[in-house]
C-alpha cells in the first residue's frame, strides 16, 4: 500500500503490541476492529460496513515487533526463494506474497536457526486475493507482519468481516504453520473432504512415463505390472482426449476419448480394474481449445486466450454446468473411480478482468475466486452422489484450506527428476493439509541409474503417498526389486509414515532431516551426510532411512543400543555386527538402505 495510506485504527493488542489498519480512501466504508486472545496468540477482528452497496476499499494489516530471533519465513509459497526473510527495501523487488482459494495460503511464519517461530500472521480470508508477507525493516531490523485486502477489485458489497492472526509464542516453526490453518479452517467452518484409504496406497501415473502418447493396450499391460508390484491406483493422464493438435491444448475441450487411442474407454477402465487397481482420469478443467467442437459455444466466456487455447470463466452458470457434465461422465459411464483436476490455478486474472467491459453479463457472480469456489462444490457434491468415496486429486498451489474441502488427494507441484524439490514439497503440504492425502510428484529416474540411485527419489518421497512413472516394463529387474521392496516398507510403516507426529527439520536449508513417530516406532531419515539425525528418547524402534548417498549416517543416540540390523536397498539383511555409544557417531547404513536400532 501507498506509504502515506491514512492510519483509520490502532487496535492494541494484549501479546504483540500496537495493530495498525491503514487504508487510502475509505469513502462511505466504515472501519471497526477488537483484538482477543486465541491460545495465547492475538487475534484482530476487522468489519467494514457501508450504507450502501459498494466495493469494499483496499486497506492494511500491520504490526511491527522486535526482530530478534527471526531469520528465515515459511510460506506455501514452493518456489520462493530459500525461506529468506525479505528485506522492505524497494530496490529489492517484492517483499510479499499472494493468496486466494485457488493459490496459495494467506500464512507467513519467522523462525529461527533453532526452528522456533518468534513472530506468524495469517489472515481468515479463503476466497479473495490477499496481499501478505513478513519482512524486515531495513532501518530497525523489526520485523513487520502485513495482510492487505480489495487489491484486485471485487463485486459490491455492504459488509466486510475478516479476522488476522499473529502468533508469537516461541512454539516450533511446523507447529505454528499447521495450528495456523486449523485456524483459518475453523475461523471459516470448513471441514476437509473425507479421505478414504485408497488415498494413501501407491499410485502409478502415465504421465511423465509416455506425456500425452497414451494408448489403451500398453496401459493395461502396465496397469498388470504396477499391480504385481504393490501399486493400487492407476492415474491416465494427458493425451487420452486428443489424436493430434497444432497446440499443445489447442483440441482440448470436447473431452472425449480419441477413438485411435481409447475406442472403448468403459471396456479399457473395465481391464484396468480386473488387473487389480483402481482408476483416474486427468481434467484440464480450464482449458477450451480453438480446436475443439465446443469451442464455438464457449468462446464468449473465457478469462483469457492464446496460442490456441482460452481459459474459461466459471462465472458462467453454463461454463460450470458444463465442467460438471464431462466430470460426471467420466464418473458415472466410464466408471473411472476418481479424477485429476488440473489447471484449477489457471482461473485467475493477470490483466483486466474481460467482464467488466461486458457489466458482467451473463455471470453470476463477480468475484472470481467465489466462482471457482461455486464450481468446486458443485463437481464434489455431484461426484459423490454417483460414488460416495470418490478420489479427487488436487496439487500444489492450490492448498488453501479452502480447497480442502475438495479434494482428498493432494499432489506436489511437477518437478520431474528433482528429488530434492519434491521432498520439500510433500514437507510443506504435510504442515498444511489438515490430513488430506499428501502425494509426491510422479517419480522419474534414469533407467541406467544404480539401484542405490533408483532408490533416492522415492526415499525423497518416503513420507508421502508416493506416485511413480515410469515405464515399467523397460525398468531393469534390479529397479523393480527396489521399487517393490519400499512400496512394502511404506505399506507396513505407513500410518508412521503418513499419520504419525511429523517433524521435518530446517527448511531454510531444505530439509535435510525428517521424522515420524508413530505407536510404538520412529522413521527418521538422513538426506545430507553432513546432517545430524536425531533419534529421540530410547523408548521405540527406530528405523534410521539413509538417503545420503553414502554407506553412513550421522546420529545422535540417548543411549546405546541393545540391537541395530542393517538393510540394503532391496530390504535384503546386511551381515555383520555393529555398535554405537550414547552420544554422537557415524553409524555404517547400507546407501539407500536403511537400519533397525532396538533399546
Amino acid at each position: 500500500m501507498d506509504e502515506k495510506a491514512k492510519t483509520l485504527r490502532l487496535v492494541e493488542s494484549a501479546l504483540s503490541g500496537p495493530v495498525e489498519i491503514t487504508c487510502d480512501d475509505p469513502g462511505a466504508w466504515t472501519f471497526s476492529a477488537a483484538a482477543s486472545v486465541d491460545d495465547g496468540r492475538d487475534v484482530v477482528a476487522i468489519e467494514l460496513t457501508s450504507p450502501v452497496p459498494a466495493p469494499p476499499p483496499r486497506f492494511g494489516v500491520f504490526f511491527q515487533v522486535p526482530g530478534d530471533g527471526v531469520q528465515n519465513v515459511w510460506t506455501s509459497h514452493f518456489l520462493q526463494d530459500g525461506y529468506h526473510l525479505r528485506p522492505r527495501l524497494w530496490w529489492t523487488g517484492p517483499s510479499h506474497y499472494d493468496a486466494h482459494l485457488a493459490r496459495e495460503i494467506p500464512l507467513a511464519v519467522g523462525f529461527n536457526s533453532a526452528g522456533v517461530s518468534k513472530a506468524a500472521i495469517a489472515c481468515s480470508e479463503p476466497y479473495d486475493l490477499v496481499r501478505f508477507g513478513l519482512y524486515a525493516d531495513d532501518r530497525t531490523c523489526d520485523v513487520v507482519g502485513r495482510c492487505e485486502f480489495f487489491v484486485q477489485p471485487v463485486e459490491n458489497r455492504t459488509r466486510y468481516a475478516v479476522k488476522v492472526l499473529f502468533d508469537r509464542r516461541g512454539r516450533p516453526w511446523y507447529d505454528v504453520v499447521r495450528d495456523s490453518v486449523k485456524w483459518i479452517s475453523r475461523a471459516n467452518g470448513f471441514t476437509p473432504m473425507k479421505v478414504p484409504l485408497a488415498a494413501r496406497e501407491p499410485l502409478y501415473s502415465t504421465w511423465y512415463a509416455y506425456l500425452q502418447d497414451v494408448h489403451a493396450g500398453a496401459l493395461e499391460d502396465e496397469a498388470r505390472l504396477a499391480a504385481s508390484l504393490g501399486m493400487k491406483t492407476m492415474i491416465l493422464d494427458d493425451g487420452w482426449q486428443k489424436e493430434d493438435s497444432r497446440d499443445f491444448y489447442s483440441a482440448t475441450g470436447d473431452w472425449m476419448p480419441a477413438a485411435g487411442r481409447f475406442p472403448d474407454m468403459r471396456g479399457h477402465v473395465a481391464k484396468v480394474h480386473a488387473a487389480g487397481l483402481k482408476y483416474m482420469l486427468w481434467f484440464g478443467i480450464s482449458t477450451m481449445g480453438n480446436e475443439s467442437r465446443a469451442f464455438a459455444s464457449f468462446k464468449d466466456k473465457l478469462l483469457s486466450f492464446g496460442e490456441g487455447t482460452g481459459t474459461l470463466d466459471p462465472r458462467f452458470p453454463e461454463v460450470r454446468a458444463y465442467i460438471v457434465s464431462f466430470c460426471e461422465r467420466a464418473v458415472s459411464e466410464w466408471g473411472f473411480d476418481g479424477l485429476k483436476l488440473d489447471f484449477i490455478d489457471a482461473f485467475t486474472l493477470d490483466g483486466k478482468d474481460p467482464a467488466e467491459a461486458q457489466g458482467y453479463a451473463g455471470r453470476d457472480f463477480r468475484s472470481l475466486p467465489h466462482a471457482v469456489d461455486r464450481l468446486m462444490k458443485e463437481i464434489t457434491d455431484r461426484l459423490r452422489e454417483i460414488r460416495p468415496d470418490v478420489l479427487v486429486e488436487l496439487r500444489q498451489p492450490y492448498v488453501n484450506p479452502g480447497m480442502l474441502r475438495y479434494g482428498n488427494m493432494l499432489r506436489a507441484a511437477d518437478c520431474p527428476a528433482d528429488p530434492c524439490a519434491n521432498r520439500r514439497r510433500i514437507c510443506d503440504m504435510r504442515l498444511t493439509s489438515d490430513g488430506t492425502a499428501v502425494h509426491s510428484d510422479m517419480l522419474v529416474w534414469s533407467a541406467k541409474e544404480t539401484p542405490q540411485g533408483a532408490a533416492l527419489p522415492i526415499l525423497n518421497a518416503l513420507f508421502s503417498t508416493v506416485q511413480y512413472s515410469m515405464i515399467l516394463s523397460r525398468l531393469p529387474v534390479s529397479h523393480r526389486e527396489v521399487v517393490r521392496h519400499w512400496i512394502e516398507f511404506s505399506r507396513v510403516h505407513r500410518k508412521t509414515l503418513l499419520e504419525g507426529d511429523f517433524r521435518p527439520l530446517h527448511p531454510e536449508i531444505g530439509y535435510p532431516l525428517i521424522v515420524a513417530e508413530g505407536e510404538g516406532e520412529r522413521v527418521v531419515a538422513a538426506y545430507s551426510d553432513c546432517a545430524c539425525a536425531p533419534l529421540g528418547k530410547p523408548d521405540r524402534a527406530t528405523y534410521v532411512v539413509n538417503a545420503t548417498g553414502t554407506p553412513r549416517v550421522l546420529v545422535d543416540m540417548a543411549a546405546p543400543p541393545r540391537r541395530m540390523e542393517r538393510f540394503d536397498v532391496a530390504g535384503r539383511p546386511v551381515d555383520g555386527s555393529q555398535s554405537a555409544p550414547a552420544g554422537l557417531s557415524r553409524i555404517d547404513v547400507p546407501q539407500s538402505g536403511y537400519v533397525k536400532i532396538e533399546w
